[in-house]
């Protein structure tokens, strides 16, 4: 038996195919050259991982941030869609986004419906300080503790029906400029507010005795903060004292009959209103005679139109009447505004003062179912007269009002 050589190393005699011991033994077969073999580019198989999609990312951005909710939910939804189509990563981020906004989307309705709610309360709690009160307009009501004194630091809107320390019936906005100064602001409320009295509240027989003219102003300070509205408001003679009801009569509340007699009464009112400075005719004359001049005018201007509109049947014959009264009148006015001396002035402006007492108004008044109860005017005011019988006046003021 022999012993096959251990494989390893040979020695140089031991040539191939012989053993040293003499023994034969086959050549090895010859190797073909080596050649390497390219590695592949993937060996085992394994594929990339897919991509995040960019949507889903946004979405959950935008949800955690608040900012657009309703874009963050839209593009979480379209996000689920593209990663179902594209095998894409990032399901849990849209999912997150599209909760997150949703909830933030929830907070914002509810906020906004708070914050509705509260300016609500807002407009009906009180408005304090120089521009806040001017948030109560044109026929507003309202309420305050410390009376119409101490109304511009707290005045609460309150309906018209119950008891309330004032009506507001006119604002007056003044235009931009240096504060023109209290006194000032005064005059110009004091002539703007009696304006707008004569629009808001036409028929002045309807006015309680009691009821005054108010207004508020912008102080020096309120002025450098953009304040520039006068308002003006009704309210009771005692400062503590209280209305009841609107004092509104205008062409919301009045029919187109009511309305046209009432805008008559205004075209005598507004004459009377400018009788001269001195209150004697031998002072002035000719300032007198002007002023009869003027109110002969307005009392053909206020026939007129009651003259030209067409009156329902009950209310016919007592306007005719009253028409035949004011064409007497001015006639009587005429002729004073004509008067060479001062003893037929007033023998002329007796006799026009006799025809527009207020009495000779009423039956129309009545038929109109306007008032019918003349104003009342102390002695020592100016001398009024009725309204052709036309409007009303209050005692309190300076001015003459018919």
């Amino acid at each position: 038996m022999s012993i096959s050589p251990p494989y390893g190393p040979r020695r140089p005699e031991d040539a191939p195919g012989q053993h040293p011991q003499g023994q034969q033994y086959p050549a090895p077969r010859p190797q073909a050259p080596y050649a390497p073999t390219p590695f592949p580019q993937n060996p085992y198989g394994l594929r990339p991982p897919p991509r995040f999609n960019g949507l889903a990312i946004a979405s959950l951005v935008l949800g955690l941030l608040w900012f657009v909710p309703v874009v963050g939910l839209v593009l979480g939804i379209v996000a689920l869609g593209q990663i179902r189509r594209r095998g894409e990563q990032g399901r849990g981020m849209a999912i997150g986004g599209i909760v997150m906004s949703s909830v933030s989307l929830v907070a914002w309705v509810v906020l906004a419906a708070l914050l509705a709610v509260f300016w609500d309360e807002l407009d009906e709690v009180s408005v304090t300080g120089g521009t806040g009160v001017h948030d109560l307009a044109d026929g507003d009501c309202f309420d305050s503790p410390g009376g119409l004194v101490g109304w511009a630091t707290e005045a609460d809107r309150v309906p018209c029906e119950g008891e309330h320390a004032g009506e507001v019936f006119g604002t007056v906005r003044l235009p931009d400029g240096p504060y023109p100064g209290d006194d000032s602001l005064f005059d110009t409320a004091d002539e703007r507010c009696y304006g707008l009295e004569d629009a808001y509240a036409m028929d002045g027989w309807a006015l309680p005795a009691d009821v005054d003219v108010y207004h508020l102003t912008p102080s020096r300070d309120s002025w450098d903060y953009g304040d520039r509205v006068i308002t003006c408001v009704f309210g009771n003679q005692d400062e503590n004292g209280t209305l009841t009801g609107s004092l509104r009569r205008d062409g919301t509340t009045l029919d187109a009959d009511q309305v046209v007699y009432l805008k008559s009464t205004h075209v005598i009112n507004a004459a009377l209103d400018r009788a001269p400075e001195s209150e004697f005719v031998e002072d002035d004359l000719p300032g007198h005679r002007e002023w009869a001049r003027e109110i002969s005018e307005a009392l053909a201007g206020q026939s007129g139109m009651l003259r030209d509109h067409e009156w329902p049947a009950a209310a016919e014959e007592p306007v005719a009447d009253l028409v035949g009264v004011l064409e007497r009148a001015e006639a009587a006015w005429a002729k004073a505004a004509g008067a060479d001396d001062v003893d037929t002035f007033y023998a002329h402006y007796d006799r026009g003062w006799e025809l527009i007492d207020p009495e000779r108004s009423v039956p129309a008044r009545e038929a109109l179912d306007l008032a019918t109860t003349p104003p009342v005017f102390d002695e020592d005011e100016d001398e009024g007269g009725g309204d052709g019988g036309t409007g009303g006046g209050r005692a309190d003021e300076d001015r003459i009002e018919v």
